[in-house]
């Protein structure tokens, strides 16, 4: 289930967004401080964040860096009490959804919802397939990992054994298992799947 975590200093606020929410099928958590949204915080749990701006201690922009801070994909949705273009426009360069006024109009702040809930789907997939990329590639043996390094720079077998002082042979060999087990078949294959895994 898709949750919505709502955090607003003001308590009518949450109830009336935690009622819609579950209404239209979101499990609704709220929170009455930034301090407590982040003890409580699970990244892992697939949800969406709706942020008041202005809160005492902490405001909705130092608490979009903290959940940055911590490598946090979390989708981000902010509720103002007042129209701050240059507040909205920071908090939109730093990856947020949507900056909705108060009182917010509901279906404004569902659309909002449905988008964050698709980059959540979106980052989530790409975090996965990223994480099988990563889990094929702790399989190399250090061997495979120099061949793999070389054959990224378009280098040919034999410039490899040269390389690596070893036959041409033994290069085949490793290059034949590195691909393999990193299930690609072709260089241009190879590339990409190094490009997703961040490999230069």
């Amino acid at each position: 289930m898709f949750t919505v975590f709502i955090v607003d200093d003001d308590d009518r606020v949450t109830s009336a967004l935690s009622r819609l929410m579950r209404l239209k099928g979101y499990d609704a958590r709220s929170y009455t401080s930034p301090q407590e949204f982040l003890a409580h915080h699970d990244s892992t749990v697939p949800g969406c964040a709706v942020l008041d701006v202005a809160m005492p201690g902490l405001d909705g922009l130092e608490l979009q860096s903290a959940l940055t801070g911590e490598r946090s994909q979390r989708p981000i949705i902010f509720l103002t009490g007042k129209g701050d273009i240059p507040t909205s426009v920071r908090a939109m360069k730093a990856g947020a959804i949507d900056f909705l006024t108060k009182p917010v109009d509901n279906q404004d702040l569902l659309g909002a919802i449905a988008r964050a809930q698709e980059q959540d789907i979106r980052s989530r997939q790409a975090q996965a397939e990223l994480a099988a990329i990563q889990a094929r590639i702790a399989t190399l043996t250090p061997r495979e990992r120099d061949v793999l390094a070389h054959v990224l720079t378009g280098q040919l077998n034999k410039q490899i054994a040269y390389d690596l002082g070893t036959v041409e042979k033994t290069v085949k060999f490793h290059r034949s298992s590195m691909m393999k087990k990193l299930g690609v078949r072709t260089v241009a294959d190879l590339v990409r799947l190094a490009a997703k895994a961040g490999i230069p």
